[in-house]
């Protein structure tokens, strides 16, 4: 696809040093975190700015070359794995924190700007980045506007749309636009900004993000809450919003993650309860102490056996890194894991978990179950073996029939991880085949060529995943 005349062009643009299209190289990314994808680029690229940006994709453009923008490639969806060959764009040279405007309260940055370094460098300056997803310390802000990511403070600050106010964007014919400003409010046309927030890569490439800020809140405290009954955790939720609390965070893990993440972080998690409950609370400290004292109340109403409040700072570091551990503590399980997140209105949150145990006890699967239970966020993981291709099926229908329930309870197929490869064969559950149409019809609109990401979000057939390269 990129013969030795387009090489050239594009070493003339990056230089020699910033494109690599040895084996090596192109294996290095030919997949994500995503289990089971994998297909070789045809080349790798690194570009020092936005107008080589803008060249490269012009040269794409030109003979039809796909496009796949990288972040840190921790996504759970495959989107940056390169399905159909061509250019994966690394943003390494792009990840400089432009500007903190305290007087306007915004963040501007590159793609390749790390979330962590972001969250600390306006922390430093009391101010506060909320979307904290649980890749946070490697995935970068130009793969979380890709994704519209999420994170533990989704339920009371919102996901990373909520924060992104204006972009820079190369489109697929190499021109360059500016979304958005430094504004409380702008109307002024289609909102570009939101909709490139989310599409994956698919409708250009993001080059520069100015992002909303918050004063940092006062205080926090965390609390852990013990069930006997899962289903009296999930029931609890519901009941915290109902009371109008909207804690920071407030997560659900099930007891077969708890003995996974204990095994693994050994921090001293009660093992033996059936389901806890993750709870944080920050803001002006006599709210907080209100808040807390309500919530801790309601827990005991809802049959909590045990309900602990963090006495110091290291502990309640210890319990939200404990939950952010609790992919990799699954991935010790067996080769393969599985996290999907399928999502429900909050008071829906105890009927999901009831399905999700129901359908691991008709395929005969080990699922576990955690997430941001606040906002509804549940995160049913399988580990497994790819190698085995009959419990492979089984997972596969297990998937299937969680995400029928989830729509059937007024919930959609995925909350923050994207659609991608992974929940592409599923998309039409939720949009309908209008949806799917109307959807095609702005890429087709942006992007003529498909050469943006292409193989993402749109299912090419039945509603199976698929091994795309060994």
């Amino acid at each position: 696809m990129i013969n030795e005349q387009i090489k050239e062009r594009i070493i003339s643009i990056v230089g020699t040093e910033n494109f690599d299209d040895s084996k090596v190289g192109r294996l290095t990314y030919s997949y994500d975190a995503t289990p089971n994808f994998q297909a070789l680029p045809d080349g790798v690229v690194s570009p020092r700015n936005t107008e080589e940006v803008a060249e490269l994709v012009k040269v794409c453009n030109e003979h039809h070359i796909p496009v796949v923008p990288r972040g840190a490639g921790s996504n759970l969806c495959g989107g940056t794995c390169p399905t159909e060959g061509g250019l994966v764009f690394l943003f390494k040279h792009m990840n400089e924190i432009l500007e903190i405007d305290e007087e306007n309260l915004t963040a501007t940055v590159q793609p390749g700007v790390i979330t962590l370094d972001l969250i600390n460098a306006v922390e430093a300056k009391g101010l506060f980045f909320p979307p904290d997803p649980g890749s946070m310390k490697t995935s970068t802000i130009g793969g979380n506007i890709n994704e519209n990511s999420g994170g533990l403070r989704g339920l009371k600050y919102g996901v990373t749309r909520d924060y992104v106010i204006a972009l820079e964007i190369v489109l697929a014919n190499g021109s360059i636009i500016k979304t958005g400003g430094k504004l409380a409010k702008d109307v002024a046309g289609y909102d570009f900004t939101r909709l490139y927030v989310g599409s994956e890569g698919t409708l250009g490439i993001v080059t520069e993000a100015t992002l909303k800020l918050v004063p940092i809140p006062e205080t926090k405290k965390t609390m852990l809450a013990l069930y006997e009954d899962l289903e009296a955790a999930a029931t609890t939720v519901s009941k915290i919003i109902a009371n109008k609390i909207i804690p920071a965070t407030l997560e659900f893990l099930d007891q077969a993650t708890l003995k996974v993440v204990e095994d693994y972080a050994k921090i001293g998690l009660p093992t033996d309860a059936k389901a806890v409950l993750l709870i944080e609370q920050d803001g002006a400290p006599e709210v907080v102490e209100r808040d807390i004292k309500k919530i801790a109340d309601l827990c005991t109403e809802e049959n909590a056996v045990s309900v602990q409040i963090a006495k110091t700072k290291a502990e309640a570091e210890a319990l939200t890194t404990a939950r952010r551990a609790a992919l990799s503590a699954l991935a010790r399980l067996k080769p393969t894991t599985i996290l999907e997140d399928a999502t429900v209105p909050r008071s829906q949150v105890a009927n999901m978990v009831k399905a999700i145990n129901e359908i691991a006890e008709k395929y005969q699967l080990n699922i576990c179950t955690f997430g941001h239970a606040g906002d509804g966020n549940l995160h049913p993981t399988v580990p497994t073996d790819a190698r085995n291709k009959e419990e492979m099926e089984r997972v596969e229908k297990a998937f299937e029939e969680i995400f029928e329930k989830a729509i059937e309870l007024g919930g959609t197929i995925t909350g923050e991880h994207g659609v991608g490869i992974m929940k592409a064969p599923y998309l039409e559950l939720k949009l309908g085949q209008e949806g799917i149409a109307a959807m095609k019809a702005v890429k087709t609109a942006l992007d003529p060529n498909n050469i943006m990401n292409p193989g993402k979000i749109f299912a090419k057939d039945s509603r199976k995943r698929v091994v795309i390269g060994q």
